[in-house]
């Protein structure tokens, strides 16, 4: 049984087509490329696997569990996290209590207990912080702890928004566009860590990315998009020199 199993995902706006009858099967620790030209419908399939959009058609399965046109938040409990093309993140809060934030998910106190300050509540901001922090060494994010999350770096903050998306514990991690904005030397990088995060963290990764490069360079199984159809899937090496992929990118 895989991962995530999408079956003729479909969606319109205005009556036209931006993702017509997608399919895509991910395995658990997978290594997940969607590539394609802009306007393809990448975002837009990101952005119906995490609820954002309700599919006209079709059906997501999370682990045996349909989450077809659940809420964000339904969807994110049931173990997908993502990161955004565009940065997300809390930019008036420290590094740490951007992290804290995600791994509110799964650890709660009552409103009394926090207005009054109960012993749960310190316990349970303890157990938060020390989880928070592990993530944050994870990606060397623990020294600027109290940093304010605008006053990091660009490349720092793509990190502390995977860490943020890591602290929600997900099955599936969907990054779109993480080298976006990165010098090579912060790409290659951030593809060690990507590797990292996935054996570390026993998870499954699918990334949307324009740099062909980096997609073959990291992806264990790839799906071409265009015109929000799929032109092609497989490896790497199938991908690459698929005739249909050769013709879309020329």
């Amino acid at each position: 049984m895989a991962l995530l199993e999408v079956k003729n995902l479909s969606i319109s706006f205005g009556g036209l087509k931006a993702v017509d009858n997608f399919h895509i099967n991910i395995e658990k620790g997978q290594l997940y490329g969607l590539i394609g030209p802009n306007g393809a419908g990448k975002t837009t399939i990101f952005n119906l696997l995490t609820g954002v959009y309700k599919p006209n058609a079709g059906s997501i399965v999370l682990d045996d569990v349909n989450i077809t046109g659940k809420s964000t938040i339904e969807i994110n409990q049931a173990g997908i996290a993502r990161t955004f093309q565009n940065i997300r993140l809390f930019k008036d809060m420290s590094v740490l209590d951007n992290v804290k934030a995600g791994l509110h998910n799964h650890h709660k106190y009552s409103t009394v207990e926090g207005i009054f300050r109960l012993p749960r509540y310190y316990k349970i901001e303890k157990e938060m912080d020390e989880e928070a922090m592990s993530l944050l060494k994870v990606f060397d994010l623990d020294k600027e702890c109290d940093f304010k999350a605008s006053n990091l770096p660009y490349g720092k903050q793509r990190k502390l928004e995977i860490a943020r998306a890591l602290a929600t514990e997900p099955k599936l991690l969907l990054l779109d566009e993480p080298a976006a904005g990165m010098n090579p030397s912060e790409t290659a990088e951030l593809m060690e860590n990507i590797r990292r995060i996935r054996d570390t963290f026993n998870i499954a990764i699918m990334l949307i990315e324009h740099d062909m490069n980096f997609v073959m360079g990291i992806c264990e199984y790839i799906t071409v998009l265009n015109y929000g159809r799929e032109l092609a899937q497989g490896t790497g090496d199938a991908v690459r020199n698929n005739p249909k992929v050769i013709a879309a990118y020329l």
